[in-house]
C-alpha cells in the first residue's frame, strides 16, 4: 500500500514532497486527513506541494516550523496558525475554492515571507489593529493577486521592500478605484506593476501615484483611461516596459504633445485596442527598442517618424490592419533605403495577403 511507505524511515528525512492528487490519490488524502501525525513524521521538510487539490487547509501542516516552500493548488483560505510557519520563504495558491481569498492578519508576524502568489483576489487586512502595528514584512519583494480594498497606506507602508506587485479587482462592487486615491507613493523600492480590472466604471489615471522607482507597468482590463491620461505616464523616469492590453484606454487618438516623452522606455506593447489613430513623434520614444502590436485592428497608421528612433530594433504587428501593416512596412523600405539594416519589421497572420 503506497501510504505503508511513509513509515519507512528514509522519508523521516524528507525535505522535499510534492503530492499529486492523480497519480497518488490514497496518499494525498491521508496526508490532508492525517496532517497533525504527518507533520511529526515530516518535521525536516523544507518544500511541499500539493497540486490538484481543493479542500480545507490543513491546520496541523502549520507545525512544519522549518518549511521554507508552500505550493497548493486550490485550498481555502489559511488559518491565522499559518504565522507559526516563521521560517516560510513563498506561499503560492494558484486558485481559490470561493471567490476570494482574505488572508489572516498573523500573516504580518511572518518575517521571512518573500514571494506570495496568490491565484485570487486577496484581501489582506491592515497591519494596525486599534492604531496597535502588528508588523511589518520586511523581506516581502513579491505579491501577487492582492485586491483594490487592501491597496491602503497602512498595507504598503509595511511592505518597503516590495519589487513586484499584481493587483486584481474582479467586480464593480470591490472595486474601490473609482473612490479614493491609490497611493503607491512609499513603495519606494518598486518596479514592476501588474493591474487587472474587469469593471466597467470609467476611472482616472490621476488616481494612480505610482512611484518614481517603477520600471515595468502592466495595465489589463476595462480602465477606460482617456488617451490624454496615458501621456502622463511619461512623467515615470525609469519607466522601460509599458503593457496595455484589453482596452485600459478609451478614444479613437492618441496623440502626445511635445513635451510627452518616454525617455526610458524600451518594450511598449499594446494589445486589443481601439484607438484608430496615432500622432507622435520619434522624440516621443527616444530609447524604444521593440513596439508590439497586437489585435489592434482599428490602428490605421504607425508614426513614419519612429523610423527615426536610433534604437528601435523591431517592430512586430499581430492580426492588425492593413493601414498599419503598410506604415510598418514603408518605415523598415525607408531605413533599409538610408543604409539601416538593423530595423526589422514582422508581421504575423497578415489580414492584408
Amino acid at each position: 500500500m503506497v501510504v505503508a511507505s511513509v513509515f519507512n524511515p528514509y522519508f523521516v528525512q524528507l525535505k522535499i514532497l510534492s503530492i499529486d492528487y492523480h497519480f497518488l490519490p490514497d496518499l494525498s488524502t491521508y496526508f490532508v486527513q492525517h496532517a497533525l501525525f504527518i507533520s511529526a513524521i515530516f518535521n525536516l521538510l523544507r518544500v511541499l506541494v500539493f497540486p490538484h487539490s481543493c479542500f480545507a487547509f490543513p491546520f496541523d501542516l502549520t507545525n512544519l516550523f522549518h518549511l521554507r516552500y508552500l505550493e497548493v493548488e486550490r485550498f481555502d483560505c489559511p488559518p491565522e496558525s499559518i504565522s507559526k510557519l516563521q521560517n516560510l520563504q513563498t506561499l503560492i495558491q494558484h486558485e481559490q475554492c470561493g471567490s476570494y481569498i482574505t488572508v489572516p492578519g498573523m500573516i504580518w508576524l511572518m518575517k521571512n515571507l518573500r514571494h506570495v502568489y496568490l491565484g485570487s483576489p486577496s484581501y489582506l487586512p491592515s497591519p494596525r489593529i486599534s492604531e496597535l502595528e502588528i508588523g511589518i514584512l520586511p523581506n516581502l519583494e513579491e505579491l501577487s493577486g492582492l485586491c483594490s480594498f487592501s491597496c491602503t497606506n497602512d498595507v504598503f507602508k509595511s511592505i518597503p521592500n516590495l519589487k513586484r506587485l499584481m493587483v486584481r479587482v474582479s467586480c464593480s462592487k470591490e472595486d474601490v478605484m473609482t473612490k479614493r486615491l491609490i497611493d503607491m507613493s512609499s513603495l519606494t523600492k518598486l518596479e514592476a506593476l501588474k493591474c487587472f480590472r474587469n469593471a466597467w466604471e470609467a476611472i482616472s489615471i490621476r488616481r494612480f501615484s505610482f512611484p518614481t522607482s517603477l520600471k515595468m507597468l502592466t495595465l489589463t482590463g476595462n480602465y477606460l483611461f482617456p488617451w490624454e491620461e496615458i501621456s502622463t505616464l511619461a512623467l515615470l523616469p525609469n519607466l522601460e516596459k509599458l503593457k496595455l492590453k484589453e482596452s485600459p484606454a478609451t478614444g479613437e487618438v492618441w496623440r502626445l504633445s511635445d513635451d510627452d516623452k518616454f525617455q526610458s522606455l524600451k518594450l511598449l506593447i499594446f494589445s486589443y485596442l481601439h484607438f484608430q489613430h496615432w500622432e507622435a513623434s520619434s522624440d516621443s520614444f527616444p530609447n524604444l527598442k521593440r513596439l508590439v502590436l497586437k489585435n489592434c485592428s482599428f490602428l490605421r497608421e504607425i508614426p513614419t517618424d519612429f523610423g527615426e528612433i536610433g534604437t528601435l530594433e523591431s517592430i512586430e504587428l499581430h492580426y492588425c490592419g492593413t493601414g498599419a501593416e503598410d506604415c510598418a512596412r514603408k518605415i523598415e523600405q525607408e531605413q533599409e533605403d538610408m543604409g539601416n539594416n538593423s530595423l526589422k519589421v514582422y508581421i504575423h497572420n497578415s489580414r492584408g495577403n
